[in-house]
């Protein structure tokens, strides 16, 4: 086995190398099919079956290059599949009238024009040098030489198309990106303006609200309901200070809402009844002109209570001041003032207003960080209940469950699937599925494509980019494989260092429900469930390598051993019968020195694969050593161990082996005890049991024998 060592290297070496290069190989082969055609007639079946032959490999290298996820191979795959069209290409150019020097030719340029396009530079220069070389080829052959005039036009404007092509696109590309970029960066700084505008406007909507509501009982609303209560009290200090200052009627704050387009009543000091809640157009009259102005705007004077649209009924209002509430250079609403009397607020008492504006920012500032801190505190405190889960979790099953009960504490969802990927098949498997069309999806398998799933395990990125769904645009498995109406949907890569598990996909029927409040912490909890998955499969690796024979897959000799000594247990403790059967095949030392050991190792895969086949799902089958192996059959007896022993004894006569151009055949001998006749443990049962075996070996082989008291020590 030694001397084997190095050519076995050496042949798989060779066999990675063929696989590599045979596609490249093939257009060489094909190339220089098409050169002898020119050179001397073909005949026109030769011709067919060649044309035939091409246009295959090109589809076949098509469907490759669209499946391929491994950048590495892009290259390699490029090259193959437009060096076959290069072959068509010229084949076609060939055929037409004029030759290589017809009007037929542009063809070529137009297909080295998407080669620079659409390839990688290394393999565009590659194609490169390959047309030419085919080309110089076809001119020689054709009488004018490698070197012939036709080929230095033609290779001249092929370096011109192609390095023209390829900076342009190159330009083109990189302007896409730039502007994407600008687009994203803009969205994002809309996204920030558009949370920061909620975040306030919630935080004061609660405020507003919160004197009517009852405390809550959970302990993130009893922090929240807290920390609204500061900025309530605060807010209405500060009017109620303001009021008696300077001998108002009313103080209200006004907010505008995400939108900029109303305004609504969040916080007032007032001794009138009747006042309204909004909206109110900020555009309107004193409104208006402190927004877009950015500063304090005051009237006096008997037209002054007009603009005080908060007032159900026209008031006696003699001067009023408008002050705008700016967050970052932002409007976010106005403190709104007003006295009886027609005295115009001084400036003195427009700057005090001023400061009571920036007041009330700073306190919902303050209050919005302490809400802020509270809820990452409780989401830290859910996501490590959600970490110990998962990390407790041994089994795939447990960990997709607790992922998913986990994910129910991040957010509202109403639908719920786990997809695994396997990259040796490029295939996906629906694992586990919670919600509505669950018995249609689970365990459905499909092929790696552009839905969805698809994507964001080709990209790492969680998708769709917003959370919202649309059925009739968007695909999340196939078109076949949909999930039930929804209005929100989000698929979370399961990745463990960048290698995609599989896919974590969460559905709500309400729009919204998976937005960026809870995506961030949602792709936390999935990168703790890819790891948890990724340590239960090697845990299952683990326990397969610990308990399973490697060549067989049956239980190995402790495992069989720990399994039979628990069977054994069992019967004797409901007193139900138990059988053990020892096969062992005859004659199989032959076969290795014979056959070889590869032959040797084929055959006891498929006495293997018989034991597997005849046993009950109670049975336990195991490989004890060599060529021998064993059967432990619970509620059993001496009838049922034979005629399933028969069974197996049969079953390997009449199964043939291949071996190169021949059929081999082997038999077994089979040796059976009941437990508790032959043995009241593992120990003396199983001596009884190869004491009935050698009985069956001594007896002529390929048959089945019982023990009885009569063959005791018969194997010694």
């Amino acid at each position: 086995m030694v001397r084997m060592d190095p050519l076995v290297r050496t042949s798989v070496v060779v066999q990675q190398v063929l696989a590599r290069t045979y596609g490249t190989t093939l257009s060489v082969v094909f190339a220089a099919g098409l050169a002898y055609s020119v050179a001397r007639p073909v005949p026109s079946v030769w011709l067919l079956t060649g044309t035939g032959l091409l246009a295959a490999s090109i589809v076949y290298r098509l469907v490759r290059r669209l499946g391929q996820l491994d950048a590495r191979e892009l290259v390699r795959l490029d090259i193959e599949l437009f060096a076959h069209v290069l072959v068509a290409a010229y084949w076609v150019v060939l055929s037409a009238p004029g030759g290589l020097g017809g009007p037929y030719y542009p063809v070529v340029y137009a297909l080295m024009m998407l080669v620079a396009g659409f390839t990688r530079p290394a393999a565009a220069t590659v194609l490169l040098l390959f047309a030419l070389g085919l080309e110089g080829t076809l001119w020689a052959l054709g009488g004018t030489g490698f070197w012939g005039d036709g080929l230095w036009p033609h290779a001249l404007l092929l370096v011109l198309f192609m390095g023209f092509n390829f900076v342009v696109f190159r330009v083109e590309i990189a302007r896409v990106r730039q502007l994407s970029r600008s687009k994203v960066n803009a969205e994002i700084q809309r996204l920030k303006d558009a949370a920061r505008s909620y975040r306030l406007s919630s935080a004061l909507g609660v405020v507003c609200e919160q004197s009517l509501t009852p405390a809550p009982k959970d302990a993130e609303d009893r922090a929240l309901h807290s920390s609204v209560h500061e900025i309530h009290e605060a807010l209405e200090f500060a009017l109620e200070l303001l009021r008696r200052t300077l001998a108002l009627k009313t103080a209200v704050v006004l907010w505008l809402n995400p939108a900029g387009t109303r305004l609504h009543v969040q916080e007032l000091s007032t001794d009138e009844d009747g006042i309204l809640p909004g909206p109110f157009n900020p555009r309107d009259g004193l409104f208006a002109a402190a927004l877009s102005q950015g500063k304090p705007v005051s009237l006096c004077g008997a037209r002054a209570g007009k603009h005080t649209a908060y007032y159900a009924l026209e008031p006696t209002v003699g001067a009023v001041c408008a002050v705008p509430v700016v967050d970052h250079g932002q409007n976010r609403g106005l403190l709104v003032v007003d006295r009886a009397s027609r005295d115009p607020f001084t400036s003195h008492e427009e700057e005090l207003l001023a400061a009571a504006a920036r007041f009330v920012l700073r306190a919902v500032q303050n209050e919005r960080v302490f809400i802020q801190l509270d809820t990452t505190k409780l989401e830290q405190g859910k996501l490590y209940r959600a970490a110990n889960a998962l990390a407790a979790a041994t089994t795939e099953a447990a960990v997709i469950e607790s992922g998913l009960n986990s994910a129910r504490e991040f957010a509202s969802f109403e639908f719920a699937v786990v997809t695994l990927f396997d990259r040796n098949s490029g295939e996906h498997e629906i694992c586990a599925v919670s919600g509505e069309g669950a018995d249609a999806l689970l365990g459905k398998r499909f092929q790696h494509n552009a839905g969805l799933v698809g994507m964001a395990v080709a990209n790492r990125h969680p998708l769709p980019y917003r959370g919202d769904y649309d059925r009739n645009r968007q695909v999340v498995f196939t078109r076949r494989l949909s999930p039930p109406a929804l209005k929100s949907l989000l698929v979370l890569p399961l990745l463990v260092h960048d290698l995609p598990l599989g896919t974590l996909v969460l559905g709500a029927a309400r729009a919204g429900a998976l937005g960026p409040s809870v995506r961030p912490t949602l792709e936390v909890l999935a990168s703790h469930m890819a790891v948890s998955l990724a340590n239960a499969r090697m845990l299952k690796r683990l326990e397969e390598m610990a308990t399973t024979d490697g060549l067989t897959g049956l239980l190995n000799k402790r495992a069989l051993i720990e399994a039979s000594e628990q069977k054994i247990r069992s019967a004797r403790r409901f007193g139900k019968p138990l059988s053990v059967l020892v096969c062992d095949l005859d004659h199989f030392k032959n076969v290795n020195d014979q056959y070889g050991h590869d032959v040797g190792d084929q055959v006891l895969r498929g006495f293997a694969d018989v034991l597997k086949r005849v046993k009950r799902d109670i049975d336990v089958v195991g490989r004890f050593g060599g060529e021998e192996f064993v059967l432990v059959c619970e509620h059993t007896d001496a009838g049922g161990a034979r005629r399933l022993a028969e069974r197996v004894r049969a079953e390997i006569e009449s199964t043939p082996f291949r071996v190169d151009s021949r059929e081999l055949r082997v038999t077994c001998s089979v040796g059976v005890a009941m437990f508790p006749a032959a043995g009241a443990d593992w120990e003396a049962l199983f001596r009884s049991t190869d004491e009935a075996l050698y009985a069956s070996k001594r007896g002529g082989r390929n048959r089945v024998t019982l023990w009885s008291s009569k063959l005791q020590g018969a194997a010694a």
